[in-house]
């Protein structure tokens, strides 16, 4: 396993890009069974999700369109536990199709305020699709129907997730190596 090192931080490869494309493309298969003569709204969840979101809008087979949302609750390594929106909607979603795409959901506050905020504003159905899944950290009652990996509590990097900003553009995911 190759290891790299972003500041003070050692990580490993956990998950190749091989296999991250594998289970984006069969996440994106199901969107585009599961939207079909539907024409959904992506809704991509900066700054982690934007690899992962253009990756799976290249495999839906449908028609989509793709906006961006920026909120921030990680500071570090670890969650602030304050969700600060940056930039906000600018679309119309009223009886829209919308898919949230997240690169990460792990507490599941930040999803779970983006699910409260998006339903005052009338969308016809509101799913979330995240690249990973920490089932061990979920404490918001959430209904994640599409999730391309679940994965365990570990820190990671690479393919759009950050440690202080860096490391996204690492093309595999990479876990921390505690010492």
């Amino acid at each position: 396993m190759s290891e790299v090192t972003i500041k003070d931080k050692t990580f490993k490869t956990f998950i190749p890009e091989a296999d991250l494309l594998c289970r984006v493309k069969e996440v994106a298969n199901q969107i585009s069974r599961d939207f079909e003569g539907k024409n959904p709204l992506l809704l991509a969840v900066l700054n982690g999700s934007f690899i992962f979101a253009a990756d799976l809008m290249r495999y839906i087979t449908i028609p989509c369109e793709i906006s961006f949302v920026k909120l921030a609750s990680y500071q570090g390594i670890a969650s602030t536990g304050e969700i600060k929106e940056v930039i906000g909607l600018n679309e119309d979603i009223t009886n829209r199709a919308v898919i949230i795409v997240e690169d990460i959901v792990d507490t599941g506050a930040t999803m779970k305020r983006m699910i409260e905020k998006l339903g005052t504003r009338s969308p016809a159905s509101l799913d979330i699709c995240t690249l990973l899944l920490k089932p061990g950290k979920l404490k918001a009652p959430l209904n994640i129907k599409y999730v391309a990996m679940e994965i365990p509590n570990d820190f990671i990097v690479g393919y759009g997730l950050d440690y202080d900003q860096l490391g996204r553009n690492l093309r595999d995911i990479y876990t921390i190596v505690e010492e």
